[in-house]
């Protein structure tokens, strides 16, 4: 039998598992609720399935090497992986860079950003290229 698996992805097998409880608690909850709802729910169920999580995390925002603003995003998975959650049906260049300050921040590689829509949940992957 053929492994249909990637291996050309960062962090395959923890990916999986947060996007398992995302369309878990998108499945429950469905949609409509707020932000903050699904990221409690995502917290819970990650918190159940044993997957390590920091919630709410301080990024220093820097301009010539003093800190200029706080930045806080939702999820650090496993000291890996930044995930953060919208809720909308599409991404805007502004998600994009705000992950990207949190991956800069943190010296990380792998965001998944997570966007519970009025019909499915979507999600993307940002790459932190400077690393």
């Amino acid at each position: 039998m053929t492994d249909l698996r990637r291996n050309d992805l960062l962090f395959p097998e923890l990916s999986y598992k947060i996007m398992g409880c995302a369309y878990d608690v998108y499945n429950e909850l469905g949609p409509g609720h707020h932000e903050k709802y699904y990221q409690r729910a995502m917290a819970l169920l990650m918190k159940e399935r044993n997957i390590n999580f920091t919630e709410q995390l301080y990024a220093p925002l820097k301009f010539h090497d003093t800190v200029i603003g706080k930045l806080f995003f939702d999820f650090l998975v496993e000291e890996k992986v930044v995930v953060e959650l919208k809720k909308s049906n599409n991404y805007s260049k502004r998600h994009i860079d705000q992950v990207l300050e949190y991956l800069k921040a943190n010296n990380l590689q792998l965001a998944i950003i997570i966007n519970f829509g009025s019909d499915k949940v979507h999600s993307k992957r940002i790459i932190n290229q400077a690393q």
